[in-house]
């Protein structure tokens, strides 16, 4: 278990105010923070920043309304907000160099709030883990491959051209999943079992195109493919921003090996 900090100061503090993400998604009506989980999202938002529709100035959220005045904002709650700013945080520094105190203090809630709904810090991880693949995996690299591309082979490879544009981006974090087991040495945790089971999730989403493709061994070449996204990733963060595009080179050739035509 990850030891909760309460002496660590806020490691954001010298960064400036926080982003207003507001600006980003005008118009957009998302599901309470904490609810089941949002509607469809601009294709131009980053995957790090997905969800993260709120400034530390503003921190409501639009909710649909049934009134005849149109949608209106409701206050979220103090879990919400704790949620809110873990996710934020962990995204951008990672989860061991955020203590317990700068969620909150991010957060403006109360520390007991926190208490309450994460009795630890590995469970304020988990949930950002969950909330990750929601937001990341599911309504980003998901849905907007399958957008990209026609054919199953097509969905693979756009995987590298939204990559492009994320690695380019000057907020590019890498995968949270990654940094998050890397972070984690003990394998009987539940962050590390966790983030290995995200990252299989990923896997489970590669398989599916490849048998959609035609594959023999669909389960190898989702382990293949998985292993050129997580090294392509590993070399941005060297600050190699032409590494997605190398990365789809050698997918390109990996889907011709397998008997499959790509371009």
């Amino acid at each position: 278990m990850i030891a909760i900090d309460h002496s660590r100061s806020d490691p954001l503090s010298h960064r400036g105010p926080p982003v207003d993400h507001l600006a980003c998604v005008r118009g957009l009506v998302t599901a309470p923070f904490g609810g089941s989980g949002f509607h469809h999202l601009p294709a131009g938002l980053p995957p790090d920043r997905r969800g993260i529709v709120s400034s530390g100035e503003d921190r409501m959220e639009q909710v649909t309304t049934t009134s005849g005045d149109g949608p209106r904002r409701s206050p979220e709650s103090g879990g919400d907000r704790i949620r809110r700013a873990a996710y934020e945080l962990f995204s951008r520094n990672g989860v061991r160099d955020v203590g317990v105190d700068a969620v909150i203090a991010h957060a403006g809630a109360a520390k007991m709030t926190l208490y309450r709904a994460f009795p630890s810090k590995d469970d304020l991880i988990l949930d950002f883990l969950r909330r990750r693949e929601r937001l990341w995996t599911e309504e980003w690299l998901q849905r907007e491959s399958r957008l990209r591309g026609e054919r199953p082979q097509d969905q693979l490879l756009a995987i590298f051209d939204l990559f492009s544009e994320w690695f380019a981006r000057s907020d590019f974090e890498g995968c949270a999943f990654l940094t998050t087991m890397m972070t984690v040495n003990d394998p009987a945790s539940p962050v590390r079992r966790a983030s290995v089971e995200h990252l299989a999730n990923i896997r489970g989403y590669l398989r599916q195109l490849a048998e959609e493709a035609g594959v023999a061994d669909a389960d190898h070449f989702a382990r293949q493919w998985h292993v050129l996204m997580k090294g392509s990733i590993m070399a941005a963060h060297e600050g190699d921003t032409g590494a997605a595009s190398a990365a789809r080179e050698l997918g390109v050739l990996l889907l011709r090996s397998h008997g499959i035509a790509a371009d």
